[in-house]
């Protein structure tokens, strides 16, 4: 058994396919698949059922795939002992955003990134949390920025921020005139969300216990309207299509000739934002720097929670 052999499994696993998988390794495809085979051999097990279009991971072969990680995970962190000299904040770093904060955290983030650590590039990933949990968890990113809850297994996650929800109504809209506005209102107007799968859909349903009633009652345009974006949604109100619920931070300066912007009446609604690595990462150095880069960021409108611990350390 070796290193390779594992990172070939691996691959394997992550792309359901042995062709992508080969591609991935820089290797052709029979050398990958004679490895494999002669692995699955020696360890007297089947790791994938071959066949069709994907390739499908047995159940044996999720539990050594995981392990096969781990072990390769390991490896690299006795490379980094053995050249202790090396600067973790050298080389690149792979860093995972859900959609609805990434167009707003990232043009704050990375120029404080570079004043931090202008050696360490981002390589970024946009997604939704379970493609990105499911990504740490196959190492394909080094860390991700998410809402909170996150529970996975194997990862450590540090609060960055605290972000409150407002409203946005077109311009012109009676609420333009209140001070604040009840989540109890939401119920006598047509309601943007976006698509189902978005986990900020998922927390603007429960802050608005009566919303998420109606919405299960109710369909078509007289409940809850749709939109595949934050951005969408915004120009879909601003035409008059109704009103919606958002996190403060995508709300801009440019939005002031489209939207009426009210806060939530106290307590408003929010979201907490986790940044979240694998409890073996072992680049501690990068994440804290990036850690400090989002408390640096200048992002307005939320609270940032700097000395906050370590939450599943």
């Amino acid at each position: 058994m070796t290193l390779t052999e594992l990172r070939y499994i691996v691959a394997v696993a992550r792309e359901r396919h042995f062709g992508r998988a080969a591609q991935s390794c820089f290797v052709s495809q029979p050398t990958l698949s004679i490895a494999i085979k002669k692995l699955e051999d020696e360890l007297g097990i089947t790791l994938f059922e071959r066949g069709g279009q994907e390739v499908a991971v047995t159940e044996i072969g999720e539990r050594i795939i995981e392990q096969s990680q781990r072990v390769l995970e390991e490896a690299e962190t006795v490379k980094r002992l053995a050249g202790e000299h090396q600067n973790e904040l050298v080389g690149p770093l792979k860093l995972g955003v859900i959609f609805t904060i990434s167009p707003y955290l990232l043009p704050r983030l990375i120029p404080a990134l570079r004043i931090l650590a202008p050696d360490m590039p981002l390589i970024l990933e946009e997604n939704y949390t379970a493609r990105l949990a499911e990504m740490l968890k196959r190492g394909e990113v080094d860390a991700i920025i998410v809402a909170d809850p996150f529970e996975e297994a194997g990862t450590v996650a540090w609060p960055l921020y605290d972000e409150p929800f407002v409203v946005a109504t077109p311009k012109g809209h009676p609420w333009e005139k209140q001070d604040c506005v009840n989540a109890s209102q939401l119920t006598d107007e047509s309601v943007l969300l976006l698509t189902q799968g978005n986990c900020f859909r998922d927390q603007v349903l429960q802050a608005c216990s009566e919303l998420a009633s109606k919405q299960n009652h109710h369909s078509g345009l007289a409940s809850t309207l749709q939109g595949s974006s934050l951005n969408t949604i915004r120009h879909m109100v601003a035409s008059g299509m109704g009103v919606t619920v958002m996190p403060s931070t995508s709300i801009g300066p440019g939005d002031d000739s489209l939207l009426s912007v009210v806060p939530f009446e106290a307590p408003a609604p929010e979201r907490r934002v986790l940044l979240v690595t694998r409890k073996q990462f072992f680049r501690k150095k990068a994440v804290e720097t990036l850690q400090q880069a989002v408390f640096r960021s200048g992002l307005a409108g939320v609270t940032m929670l700097e000395g906050e611990g370590p939450i599943g350390g």
